[in-house]
């Protein structure tokens, strides 16, 4: 009895979190980020740390992916031939693999990307690498999005895996509410992790009622 009890208040303590707008991007700052991001990459073509940052923050946003995950994700890890486009995670959190599915935008934009490390040359097969072809670190992709949040005049708190919270957030909403479907995007175990989302729709609902006459 004892241990069920301790069972049941350790289940209540690790899920007893929730996310605040400290954890995810609004809208407008998502709209703000990639617009930064676009004209760095506009102004420097040939460069790879520009194409690396925009990618890897498009990638976030249309696959919410971990940051150990992505620094995992090799170009045959990519799936752009079929009608829906995806790709596979093959060792996400307690080693499990899954697919995750993404729009014929992203899809582009992998091309588009795929084509700029061509150009330079970039022989890993890799996602994220210098420009000798090394694998990033999870380290240099945390550093690489704060650059990245400092170039769009975003504050500093917020982490790289803010895209993640941001996609599971608005993919909550984007589906209707359907829990099951961003599990399954996000590789949560437990339905329970993804319900978390949830809660966020709740703070927009408690924002939009207080401010509804408020202009």
């Amino acid at each position: 009895m004892k241990c069920e009890l301790a069972g049941n208040k350790r289940a209540k303590k690790r899920f007893s979190w929730s996310i605040n707008e400290t954890k995810y991007l609004d809208i407008k700052k998502v709209r703000k980020l990639r617009l930064a991001l676009l004209r760095a990459r506009a102004s420097a073509p040939d460069k790879l740390t520009t194409a690396r940052n925009w990618f890897m923050v498009e990638l976030g946003l249309s696959a919410g992916l971990r940051v150990e995950e992505m620094t995992d994700l090799r170009i045959s890890d990519l799936n752009l031939n079929d009608r829906q486009p995806s790709l596979i995670v093959r060792q996400g959190k307690g080693n499990k693999s899954r697919n995750v599915y993404f729009s014929e935008s992203f899809k582009n934009e992998c091309l588009l990307y795929l084509s700029r490390r061509n150009k330079l040359s970039i022989k890993s097969d890799y996602l994220f690498t210098n420009t000798a072809g090394r694998q990033l670190t999870r380290r240099a992709l945390q550093k690489s999005f704060k650059k990245c949040l400092r170039l769009a005049g975003l504050e500093s708190h917020y982490s790289i895996h803010c895209l993640r919270h941001t996609y599971g957030s608005y993919l909550y909403k984007s589906s209707n509410h359907n829990l099951r479907l961003v599990q399954e995007q996000l590789g949560h175990s437990s339905i329970r992790t993804t319900q978390i989302y949830a809660g966020v729709m709740n703070d927009e609902i408690k924002k939009a009622v207080k401010n509804l006459y408020s202009n």
